[in-house]
């Protein structure tokens, strides 16, 4: 078997998450990352013994039954991943009913996997469900975006359209809008919950006064599906105060029709 350190998706959550710090939006223990992990990967790099059972909170993941999900800890930074992976990180395997979990690599320190895995968890399910190719979930503090929702009205065609209007390419890279959670304490079932149910429909979606939860195909999908989210989120409170002219509704169709979305008829 090759070093698991060597494994590709553990390479490129390290680079991921240490962009993700450096951008301001991972401070201190702030944030997670999982993600469902290949075949062709667990049979090279990953050791498939259990070390100890992991408690995933009671739910039911059939959609993940045996499956292998790198994950980050919890109470760790993300500033420190890229020099202690094997402390910060670990890989967790689904039993064959999804409700149970074992480790079977890193948090070598005895620590549990991020406080929000049953969130994870139950979203990478609903997920599966809508796009079975399906793998990954990023949650992070991404300034701007979270900001939104201090000033936005708590409703998610407003939210979409306005972050529509700050660039071309918002409707082309999230055509499905943008999904809101309003205000919830993190970590718990009633979180978990609201955001599955809002990943019935959309990739990403903001907590309210909290952070968002970024979804995709690969870290790629889901890492850019959140930066242009930001940028746009970024635009709109550099020119909120003195906006002159925006993108129009019909503009905004132009884009739809030239790109051929199926977008969220909101326009």
């Amino acid at each position: 078997m090759k070093n698991t350190l060597e494994c590709p998706t553990i390479i490129e959550v390290i680079r991921i998450a240490t962009n993700m710090y450096n951008q301001g939006w991972d401070e201190r223990n702030g944030g997670n990352i999982s993600i469902i992990l290949d075949d062709d990967e667990v049979n090279e790099y990953i050791p498939t013994t259990p070390i100890r059972k992991i408690d995933i909170g009671g739910i039911c993941v059939k959609q993940l039954a045996n499956k292998y999900i790198l994950v980050t800890g919890t109470g760790k930074y993300f500033k420190n991943i890229q020099y202690n992976p094997e402390i910060n990180l670990g890989i967790i395997r689904i039993s064959s009913d999804g409700t149970s979990a074992d480790l079977v690599w890193g948090l070598i320190d005895g620590k549990n996997p991020t406080s929000e895995l049953p969130t994870h968890l139950e979203n990478h399910a609903v997920r599966i469900d809508v796009d079975p190719k399906h793998r990954v979930v990023i949650h992070c503090h991404a300034t701007h975006s979270m900001a939104l929702s201090f000033v936005l009205p708590e409703d998610e065609d407003e939210i979409t359209k306005t972050l529509w209007k700050m660039q071309t390419e918002s409707i082309v890279v999230f055509p499905e809008g943008i999904g809101y959670v309003p205000w919830m304490v993190c970590g718990g079932k009633e979180i978990g919950d609201a955001t599955a149910e809002k990943m019935k429909q959309y990739r990403y979606v903001i907590w309210g006064m909290h952070g968002v939860f970024g979804t995709g195909q690969t870290i790629d999908e889901a890492f850019g599906l959140i930066e242009t989210v930001e940028k746009a989120a970024t635009i709109y409170f550099l020119v909120k105060d003195n906006i002159r002219q925006s993108i129009t509704n019909e503009q905004l169709k132009q884009v739809a029709e030239a790109f051929n979305l199926n977008y969220k008829k909101i326009l």
